[in-house]
């Protein structure tokens, strides 16, 4: 049984601090991919199109995740990456660093490199 049964429910669970920056990055990936669906998958908010997950977003204690990373091969965002790439797909960032333009950037190449039906 999972632990949130929406998004909301996820977002009422945090400290304030934590909520606006997962609520912060919901608006980017909206600006991205307006009709993205949010529902919860693995206990996190998470973002899909056309039923297939996305992006997903987690609030620790000391940083903010976002999986998966995006596939390489943008050099640019490649390296703007780099600092925050963490074990199994994971970008780690902290609280304090937060990007909200790279992560705009993560979810267009995210919405670029998706498979095709």
């Amino acid at each position: 049984m999972p632990k949130f049964a929406s998004v909301d429910d996820y977002l009422s669970s945090l400290p304030a601090e934590q909520r606006e920056v997962v609520e912060e990055i919901e608006r980017r990936v909206l600006r991205v991919v307006p009709g993205a669906e949010r529902v919860i998958r693995y206990d996190m908010p998470t973002w899909q199109v056309d039923g297939a997950s996305l992006v997903h977003v987690a609030a620790w204690k000391q940083h903010v995740s976002l999986y998966p990373v995006p596939p390489a091969g943008d050099p640019d965002l490649d390296a703007d990456l780099a600092p925050y790439a963490g074990a199994k797909g994971t970008l780690k960032l902290p609280y304090l660093e937060v990007d909200y333009t790279l992560i705009e950037r993560v979810v267009r190449r995210l919405l670029e490199t998706r498979p095709s039906d």
